[in-house]
């Protein structure tokens, strides 16, 4: 996709929503990264449904090392994974506690030395948290930035450098909530909603199905 159109793209994510911000509810950094870390392969809605009850009793990484494990696993048990997440969960606020002060660190390499913490759950961290200009890539990212055009990529993890490149600067803090939203409300991964969608004329996805369509109707 030409730098033009990319341009285009981003000044109508700003201009139909300026300020996106995550759908996971949180009091703090800590239990932003605890929500966070509950979210892999979960809505995030679900995990807004546990949390309100969590996060009433746990705010920091303190409160968090004061209850059980098996307290911690009744209270994320409708999630996916609960179990494994619940003992990262306990490790983590064990380091936070023990190594940064119960302080959530702003460095993705430190975050990345955590228990359940991944590159993307890193990158949402410093770009929710700290304003760091941070791609997190899951499955919404890499399926709107590659149907766009903004992309061709196969894997994730090469997704965000590329993004990196093609993305002005002034979008880059913002691209992340902007191409998730999207990804989730209207370019959804079954059937996109491409008649809704207020970047139609640019995608790259929705004119290569035109032109299909109108070579199958051409036809002899």
């Amino acid at each position: 996709m030409n730098k033009k159109n990319v341009v285009a793209i981003f000044k109508i994510f700003k201009e139909n929503c300026a300020n996106p911000k995550t759908e996971l509810k949180y009091g703090n950094g800590f239990q932003l990264l605890v929500a966070v870390i509950l979210s892999a392969q979960s809505q995030d809605k679900v995990v807004n449904q546990v949390t309100e009850q969590l996060f009433k009793k746990v705010n920091s990484p303190a409160d968090m090392m004061n209850i059980s494990l098996a307290e911690l696993v009744e209270y994320i048990k409708k999630l996916g994974l609960f179990r494994t997440k619940a003992a990262n969960i306990k490790k983590t606020s064990q380091i936070l506690e023990e190594k940064f002060n119960g302080q959530v660190p702003e460095h993705r390499k430190e975050l990345e030395t955590l228990p359940g913490v991944g590159k993307k759950t890193a990158a949402v961290i410093v770009n929710s948290l700290y304003n760091q200009l941070a791609i997190a890539v899951d499955t919404h990212v890499f399926r709107v930035s590659n149907r766009l055009g903004l992309v061709s990529t196969t894997k994730a993890e090469k997704t965000e450098d590329e993004l990196v490149k093609v993305i002005p600067k002034w979008g880059l803090l913002n691209a992340h909530h902007w191409l998730v939203l999207h990804g989730r409300y209207v370019c959804v991964a079954r059937k996109p909603k491409c008649d809704d969608c207020y970047l139609s004329e640019y995608c790259e996805y929705r004119i290569a199905n035109i032109k299909a369509n109108k070579l199958i109707k051409n036809r002899p």
